[in-house]
Order: C-alpha cells, then structure tokens, then sequence
C-alpha cells in the first residue's frame, strides 16, 4: 500500500536496543494506520495482564497514509495499555512529531522496556539514536520542547511529558508545542515509568504515493474547499470556544460536577469572552482552519484554550472568570496533565468537600486553591496525591456516596457534555473504546437538534455510523475531524484522497469493515486484559445522571431513564455482533478475519457463536 513505508522503528529501551520492523501487509490493509495499528500491535505483543506502568507495556506513537500530506493531516495516533483504565488507551495530536516521523522514512515507532536513566528518542531519516535527558528531566513540557529544539532544529518535531508524567499520574498526557495533548488515558505516565522524557523527529524524505501529482490537486481542492465554506471565518474567529454558548443554551454545558447543564456565568468564559481577549492563532502542521485560541490569564502569560478545557476547569468547578481558567490550563499544559479529567477530579474534591467526606478540602470556585491544588496533583502531594489516580479510585479510597458522582466510565472521566437530557450521547461515552470521550462519536449536536428525549434504535444507528467515521475512518488515516465536522467538507473527499494516496480503490464499505475490525478487536483486548471479568455495567454512565434530575434550566426535571439506556444498549451489542454481555461473537469475529484472536480470547471468557 502506497502512502505508508511499510515499517517501523522498535525501541527496546531496557536493552538499547533499535531495530527496523518491516510490518506484514495485511496490518495495512485490514487495520490501515494510526489506532488500528496500534491495536494491532498491542493485541499481538503486550504480555495480557501487564502493569500498564512496567517495563513490559507498550506504548505506540502511529501515523497513517495521509499524515505529512496536507488538509489537516497533520496529525498521529499515541496508544498502550492505559494505567487510568487497565484497557486501551490512546489519543489523537496534531504535532510536527507525527509529520516529520513520516518523513523520516517510518509510519510508527514502538517502545518497550524502560531506560536506565531518563533519556529521549531522536529519529532523523532512517535513524535513530537513544539519548540522556537527565538535564530535562523535572523541566516543564515547553523548556524541555524548547531545549530540545535548540539542540536539534527548529524544524524538529517533539512530543515531551511534563512533571504530570514523571510522576506517574494516571491522567497525564504528552504534549507538542506548548499546548497540543493527547493521551488522556494516562500515556504521559507510560512514557515516564519507561523514564522517556521525549520523542523527538526530523525528516524531510518524499512519502511514496500511488498518484503524485493527483494527491497535489486533491489536496489543493481540499484547502480551497475549506476556507469557502460559510463558516470559515467564524470558526477562525471562536474555534470550539463557541460550543460554551451552544452548550448553555442546550442545557448540557457541565456545571458543578456535571449536577447541572447550565452556569450562571457562562458569559464570562464564552467564545465571544475568548475572542475578547485573544491575541493569538495556533494551530496543528498542515492545517486548512486552526482552532488554537491564545489568550494572556490573569497573570499576563499566553494560555491556548479550548472548549474541552474551558468548560472542565471553568463551569464544572464553578470559575466564570476567563483569566482565572486561562491560568489552570495552562498550569495543567506545563505540568503534562488532561484538562479533561483534571476538571473532573478537582469538581470531585470540591463535591466531596462540600459534602464533608473530606476534611480541608477546597471549595468551589476557588481559584488561588485550584491552582496549588493541581501542583499537588502533578507532583504527588497530600489530597493531590490521591486524585493524581483519577476519580475512580479517588471516590473508592474517599468512600460514602461518592460512587454514585465519580464521573467516568471505565475509570476515564467523561468529557465535557452533560447527558442528563441526552441519551445517545451517554450511550456514546458508555461505549467508547477508550472510556467516557467524545471523540469517538460527538452524537450530541445530532441529537439536540432531532429530539433528545426519545430512546431509540435509530440513535443507535446513527451512533455506530460516527463511530465508523469518526473512531475508524479519520482515526486510522489519520486526519482531522473538524473540515467535516464543523465546516461540512464533503465526507467523501476522504477516501479520494485515501484512493489517490494508496492506489487502491476502495468505498466507504471497506472503511466501515475496517472500522468495525477495531472496535471489536479494542472490545476483546479491554476483555482480555480484564482477565474475563467483563460486565455490562462497565458500559454504563455514572448514577448521578439516571438518579440526580437537573434543577436549573429549561429542561430542569430531566434525567436518563435506566432501563431505556440498557434497551438501547443491547440493541448496540447486536447491532454490533457481540453477545448480551458485550462480548464479540465467535461468527463476528470470523467475518471480520479475527479468528486468530479466538483461542486467546477464549482463555479468559466463554465466547458464543
């Protein structure tokens, strides 16, 4: 298959050890890139059963056959066995890494073991070198990015992890110019139980293409297609900062520990608040419409924002003050911890404080108190020390009813979208590969706007079709979601650009049936490494959204309704072909060419046909 090198590089760090790996074609063509790849990789060679934080994890940085090449594609696929969630974990980032990756003559590099000393990976056209990192190791994510650009080029792409990950919090992440993550599983804390404090790459090498010069015009198009469409410069304008707006006024904007969907001052950290304030555009290489905000917080320094990181650390713990949430993301880039759950985590302590299951806590709101707090976290220390774990194991350790509002699935806290009203998207985040995300399948726009009430198997329908898309097409290619999700670039540019790349001649059959192979393959690993003790209600949103009715609002009374959540979850394991525990069938697992997985499968849980 053209757009890919049909190799990659192995690290073995505990040994020193570099080897090129020349993949078997048929990972390519049944899987692709970028997180079938990886699940590929880690089906195959991670040890089941594996202390995500030894030395035996595998951690996989993946491209795909359009990365490098233009149209938001400058992006790469991070994956290992997650120390959040003991199943996968991975993560999306758009980072210079990825790109020069590609063009230094690799579609993914592997790393096992763990080095002696804190060291990094450089990569530079065909090779590669393991080096010390004992002068960056403490550093934060941007001086140690910085630092490692003046060694080896401007140009040199690096991903890095901050203290967040040398310390072994469960939901730090790896981070790119100064504000790119990915990895909300906890892949900064793999990188640092291997003590790698970064990756680093350089490449200028032409990627083998079917067609070059009809890539080229494709590509063109592509940019041009972009920029007119109608929303283009309203998107340069907010980004997905204009999702706060939009998520106040469908009461789903998270509020207080997701006990509510609307925020008294949501007006204080809108888009339009953001706007205000803004002073800069970043965005990923190669992009058509970037969507980094820059704004300065309340202490004169740039801080990128986001929807995601604005809502969690603003609404969600009760801070309607741009400047002040400007500041906790950007404590939280530096230090190497997901916004995501890091709002979720700290809305949790100030519930629990508020509800006296911890003593000298921190109150809602506070946002001198949050700011020390997540220092703690990211260095281990008194209350911090026991959310640096996530809110699973925070309210198992915390204990009373804390269960009930620990706000995650499968230990990964949930996103920034409410569901009280919204039962598509709740099934969306109880059936996410990786945990409670809404990358995977951002069903809730669709379901506002055609009736969010209602239960139904055409929501399920429509949930496996974005999966298909979202979790599978751009996810193995791999590309940026945004051209077609907020701008309407016509979906089916991406498998022209795919033919044209590749030189094959494929439709959107084959990427469903690739789409399909992953998901059931993540399904049997989070099985497997489960050691069988799989259970529908690892599917399942937290209780507070079926048993706490929203009290605010235009839908105040609103709630899912449990029996109705599990009818549509059963018809999604159907839909699916896996058994009513959620568990792949022994006939879909065939008609997905997975039969070798079923004697290992079959260790660890009855299959049924």
């Amino acid at each position: 298959m053209k757009g890919l090198w049909g190799r990659a590089l192995w690290v073995d760090l505990s040994r020193g050890d570099i080897r090129v790996w020349e993949y078997p074609g048929d990972i390519a063509l049944d899987f692709i890139g970028g997180r079938g790849f990886a699940i590929r990789v880690l089906w195959d060679y991670l040890q089941p059963g594996v202390d995500p934080l030894s030395p035996d994890n595998i951690l996989v940085f993946a491209t795909g056959p359009v990365t490098s090449l233009g149209v938001n594609s400058g992006k790469m696929v991070v994956a290992s066995k997650s120390p959040l969630t003991g199943g996968y974990g991975d993560g999306n980032i758009g980072s210079h890494f990825g790109t020069n990756l590609k063009k230094a003559g690799f579609d993914a590099l592997i790393v096992t073991g763990k080095a002696s000393k804190p060291s990094y990976i450089y990569v530079e056209n065909g090779k590669a070198y393991i080096l010390s990192a004992e002068a960056l190791w403490g550093t934060t994510a941007s001086v140690c990015e910085s630092r490692l650009k003046e060694v080896h080029s401007r140009s040199a792409g690096v991903i890095c992890i901050g203290p967040a990950g040398e310390n072994l919090v469960r939901f730090s992440v790896v981070i790119s110019q100064s504000g790119r993550a990915g990895g909300r599983p906890g892949l900064g804390a793999v990188m640092g139980s291997k003590k790698l404090k970064a990756v680093v790459s350089l490449g200028d090498m032409d990627v083998p293409l079917a067609e070059p010069r009809e890539v080229k015009r494709l590509l063109a198009e592509g940019f041009k297609a972009v920029k007119g469409k109608e929303g283009y410069s309203f998107w340069v304008r907010q980004g997905t900062m204009a999702t706060i707006e939009w998520s106040q006024a469908a009461s789903v904007l998270p509020t207080y520990n997701f006990r509510e969907g609307v925020f008294e001052f949501y007006r204080m950290i809108d888009g339009y608040s953001m706007e205000a304030a803004k002073v800069d555009l970043r965005s990923c290489p190669i992009c058509a419409m970037p969507c980094g905000n820059v704004v300065r917080d309340y202490e004169g320094i740039l801080s990128e924002l986001d929807y995601e990181n604005v809502a969690m650390l603003g609404s969600n713990i009760g801070i309607g003050h741009l400047g002040y949430v400007s500041k906790l993301n950007r404590l939280a880039d530096e230090l190497g911890l997901d916004t995501i759950s890091l709002g979720a985590v700290i809305g949790f302590a100030m519930e629990a404080t508020e509800k006296k299951l911890i003593r000298d806590g921190i109150e809602w709101g506070d946002h001198k108190a949050t700011e020390t707090l997540i220092v703690d976290i990211a260095y281990r220390r008194g209350l911090g020390n026991i959310l640096a774990d996530g809110v699973k194991r925070a309210s198992e350790k915390i204990g009373g009813d804390s269960r009930g509002w620990a706000m995650h699935v499968k230990g990964l806290e949930i996103s920034a979208y409410d569901c009280h009203a919204a039962p598509a998207m709740a099934l969306a985040y109880g059936t996410s590969p990786i945990g409670a995300h809404h990358k995977d399948a951002w069903i809730i726009s669709w379901e506002v706007k055609t009736g969010r009430f209602d239960y139904s198997e055409a929501k399920v329908d429509k949930l496996i079709e974005l999966q298909r898309i979202r979790g599978g097409l751009f996810e193995t290619l791999v590309a940026c979601r945004f051209p077609w999700v907020e701008l309407g670039l016509e979906l089916e540019w991406y498998p022209r650009i795919f033919n044209t790349v590749t030189g094959l001649r494929v439709d959107f059959n084959y990427f469903n049936e690739v789409a399909d192979r992953i998901y059931t393959l993540i399904r049997a690993f989070w099985i497997r490494e489960q050691a069988g003790n799989w259970s529908i209600e690892m599917d399942i949103p937290p209780a507070r959204w079926f048993k706490e009715p929203l009290t605010k609002g235009p839908i105040a009374g609103a709630k899912l309704d449990y029996d109705k959540y599990l009818w549509m979850l059963k018809i999604y394991y159907q839909k699916r072909g896996w058994d009513e525990r959620g568990v792949p069938r022994v006939t879909t697992l065939r008609k997905l060419k997975l039969d070798y997985i079923i004697p290992q499968l079959s260790k660890y849980i009855t299959l049924q046909e």
